[in-house]
């Protein structure tokens, strides 16, 4: 199998082509760059140049604006004479969907255009067309006649080109032959690029955009393949996840997939797309890239390279193991949480991770997101749990207790070994993956996994964990070894945001891969003992303000399930970040929509702030919520319009009433 990075079990930039933009160069090696894009209506200059300013001093290192029309296209002048007028040169990026002339006159005036070939020529009409080989040969043909001017006007003028694929924009003609898939999007994306190689340009960048992260990283992944198998070669890849929507659900996904490539080195300039202000963006772009800018080669005497990846990198497969009782064997992951440093551990606490305990009654009110187990350190508890919840205790104290109802105790490797006396029914086993206490033989790894009951516990202390980690998965595999594996992983940020980029980096980058059956979260420097207080902004604001930190941690642990598909437990939103075609105020409405919809478990509903982002880019959304006019929006049953033109005051009222006549609408208890 060819492989789509240098190497599985290190860190390792990946080298692409250099592109230069204005005074930037991105891809070769040089650091990965920032960048967002303006929410304004274009032909505002004023505010327009003053938001961009905005971003620049946030630290975005290209901005970028929409040009959906000829007179857009025109305006980028202004905006571009006045930001130059006021001492600013960062490099600006036109974006053009469907009209060419726009694309060929905003070349002539910005750094970099960024053309969607599923929009751009191809057709897009969501028609299932039949095209005989002759037909698409034709379609083919037709596209070079059209992009072939604006490719010769970069060319003179010294302008750089993004290709940007999106998954929910493939043209009728691509997904006649391809279907929605990473496939598809990987050739949508190579006929632009053969095209203009044909024409001797080469100042490309590519990227291949998804709101589900699985899908975004296994089209990149597929493209660096076909450009190396074709070209012997890779252009400069831009990273994202689109309409990621906001808050810690918009950074989680957005972390997953674009941290998922950065661990592999892939990637050379990103951008992180909120439904929030532009320049609130970059301070999570930032935090994101400072992981790696810089990073250097880990090594391990004890990480041997992989000479055969034992699972496929382009689709989804989980990894087979046994059932444990409710870990693995094809369950959905669990969630352990840890409350070690918690000094009064009573049935209030549980609150924090999803059980409320009702005096009165006697009884436990159980969240969807509830952990499913809870690790106390060495404390027992003196209350009875709800019979859903177990505790994980060190081995040293529950050898004393011998409960298996209630407690199952976890151990390293060397006590497990030693032990004379184990649990019956559920065992974790703790490993350091290939750090200084990695010393374990294979043979040893084969005696421990001979006890059904084993449930590994992985983490790694090495700077580059996830590859760690990711080699012993492979190893596991290579002996044979089907115990389940939790994922823990320990955060030493100081902010949320770089909690839950960490977080979400290194376990969400090995359950897009099938690696995983549960997830515990903890966090190095955190006050535990002070479970009211916020533990960090998200850029400039407190959303976990009087949560306390378990709260923090579980709802992030099921974040990220979410995000990767791999336990559904909440709806989820496809929101994409405004810009200047937005025909409402997008994060008022999605805060609207999310408050009366929040309820309904599993369900995808995308809001889309204009026609441009609407059917094609909600993907694989449920439901669609669309801008189609100043004041009016248009309701979708995924692709279908159902209601249209609706007056956006009474739209939400519409949203509800169309999920009750689908059957999708529960009553909020």
């Amino acid at each position: 199998m060819q492989q789509y990075c240098n190497t599985l079990s290190s860190y390792s930039r990946f080298i692409t082509r250099e592109v230069k933009i204005g005074n930037l160069i991105i891809g070769g090696g040089h650091p990965i760059r920032v960048q967002t894009m303006t929410t304004t209506d274009t032909m505002d200059t004023e505010k327009t140049v003053a938001q961009v300013i905005k971003c620049i001093e946030a630290g975005a290192e290209l901005v970028r604006i929409t040009a959906p029309s000829k007179k857009e296209a025109d305006n980028l002048a202004n905006i571009k004479a006045a930001l130059k007028a006021k001492g600013y040169d960062t490099p600006l990026v036109a974006d053009i969907h469907f009209t060419p002339n726009a694309a060929e006159i905003a070349a002539t005036i910005v750094e970099k255009v960024r053309v969607n070939p599923g929009n751009y020529v191809d057709k897009k009409k969501f028609e299932q067309i039949e095209y005989t080989d002759a037909e698409y040969l034709e379609e083919i043909e037709r596209i070079r006649e059209r992009f072939t001017p604006l490719v010769l006007i970069c060319k003179e003028h010294g302008t750089a080109m993004r290709i940007g694929t999106n998954h929910g924009s493939l043209s009728d003609r691509i997904m006649s032959r391809y279907g929605d898939t990473a496939n598809g999007m990987v050739e949508s994306a190579m006929e632009f690029l053969r095209i203009a190689r044909s024409l001797d340009f080469h100042q490309i960048i590519l990227s291949m955009k998804s709101s589900n992260p699985q899908v975004m990283v296994q089209a990149y992944r597929l493209l660096i393949q076909q450009m190396q198998n074709e070209f012997g070669e890779s252009y400069p890849l831009h990273l994202g996840v689109t309409e990621a929507g906001d808050g810690e659900d918009g950074r989680i996904k957005s972390a997953i997939g674009i941290g998922t490539l950065l661990e592999d080195g892939i990637g050379d300039t990103i951008r992180v797309s909120l439904t929030e202000d532009p320049e609130l963006e970059i301070p999570v772009c930032r935090d994101i890239v400072k992981r790696y800018n810089g990073r250097r080669n880990e090594t391990s005497a004890t990480i041997l390279p992989i000479e055969k990846i034992n699972y496929s990198p382009f689709e989804y497969k989980r990894r087979t193991t046994h059932a444990v009782g409710n870990i693995g064997g094809g369950l959905v992951p669990v969630v352990i949480a840890d409350m070690s440093a918690l000094v009064d551990l009573s049935p209030t606490a549980l609150q924090a991770i999803g059980y409320q305990y009702n005096a009165a009654t006697d009884k436990w009110n159980i969240a969807d997101a509830a952990a499913d187990y809870v690790y106390t350190g060495s404390k027992a508890l003196n209350f009875d749990l709800p019979g859903t919840l177990k505790v994980v205790i060190d081995y040293t104290q529950w050898i004393n207790l011998k409960d298996d109802k209630k407690y199952a105790p976890i151990f390293d490797s060397t006590q497990f070994l030693g032990a004379t006396e184990k649990s019956k029914q559920l065992n974790f086993v703790m490993l350091d993956a290939y750090s200084t206490q990695f010393n374990i033989s294979d043979d040893q790894l084969l005696q421990i996994a001979k006890d059904t009951t084993v449930v590994f516990c992985i983490s790694s202390q090495l700077v580059n964990a996830m590859q760690a980690v990711r080699r012993l998965f492979i190893k596991l595999v290579e002996l044979g070894i089907t115990n389940p594996v939790v994922l823990m992983t320990s955060s030493k940020g100081l902010t949320s945001d770089e909690h839950l980029i960490h977080f979400a980096t290194e376990t969400g980058a090995l359950l897009l891969d099938g690696m995983g059956d549960g997830i515990c979260l903890s966090i190095d420097n955190a006050d535990a003992n002070n479970s009211s207080t916020s533990i960090g902004q998200v850029s400039g604001r407190n959303y976990i303000q009087n949560n306390s930190i378990e709260q923090f941690l579980n709802a992030t642990a099921f974040g990220i399930l979410q995000a990767t598909r791999t336990r559904i437990s909440k709806t989820e939103y496809i929101s994409c970040p405004s810009c200047g075609r937005t025909l409402f105020e997008l994060q008022e409405t999605t805060a609207k929509i999310r408050k009366v919809t929040n309820h309904l478990k599993g369900l995808k509903i995308a809001i889309m702030g204009c026609i441009v982002n609407g059917p094609g880019e909600m993907a694989d959304a449920d439901f669609g919520y669309v801008g189609s006019g100043v004041g009016k929006i248009t309701l979708y049953k995924g692709k279908e319009i159902m209601k249209r033109n609706i007056d956006s005051e009474v739209a939400v009222d519409e949203l509800i009433l169309l999920l009750k006549e689908n059957g999708a609408w529960v009553e909020p208890q």
